[in-house]
């Protein structure tokens, strides 16, 4: 779904306490709707999986989700812990899904010395799913928690690792 720039700039974030009942900002909503049933289901499965690591992770704090890109994304705007994520529909492919990461940082170089055979990745910015993959949930949980609490563990001049 392609957002034009008045579309972009109207878009109401929504601040989440992780582990309560949340509900999407309408235009967050907008977007999950117009993907496809396959991955909309999966992009939904990792916007819970984004919450509950949140919830689940010491730092994190409540998450505001919001669109940047026109993706749904996470950001620590409270603590300002974290480095933002986002979710969307792989463009080139249809039954393709990712997580973005910040390119700016380490965090894919990081996930790949921590799991270089668990994920597909694409450059120094996602992980990359097939509608059809099963996702390693513990890994891919502490990739989420390394990314949620990016700031935080680089005050210490070093990112923390399992």
């Amino acid at each position: 779904m392609k957002m034009t720039g008045t579309q972009k700039k109207s878009v109401k974030a929504r601040r989440i306490v992780p582990g309560t009942r949340s509900t999407m900002a309408p235009a967050v909503e907008a977007v999950f709707s117009a993907y496809r049933a396959p991955i909309r289901s999966r992009l939904l499965a990792l916007r819970r999986l984004i919450l509950e690591t949140a919830k689940a992770t010491e730092g994190v704090g409540r998450l505001e989700e919001t669109l940047k890109w026109g993706q749904p994304s996470y950001l620590t705007s409270d603590t300002k812990s974290g480095s933002t994520i986002r979710i969307d529909k792989v463009k080139s492919a249809d039954n393709r899904y990712a997580v973005y990461f910040h390119c700016q940082t380490d965090l894919v170089a990081t996930f790949r010395e921590l799991y270089p055979k668990e994920f597909r990745y694409e450059g120094n910015r996602s992980i990359v799913f097939c509608a059809e993959d099963t996702i390693p949930e513990p890994e891919l949980r502490h990739c989420l928690a390394l990314a949620l609490t990016y700031r935080l563990n680089r005050k210490g001049g070093r990112l923390r690792r399992r």
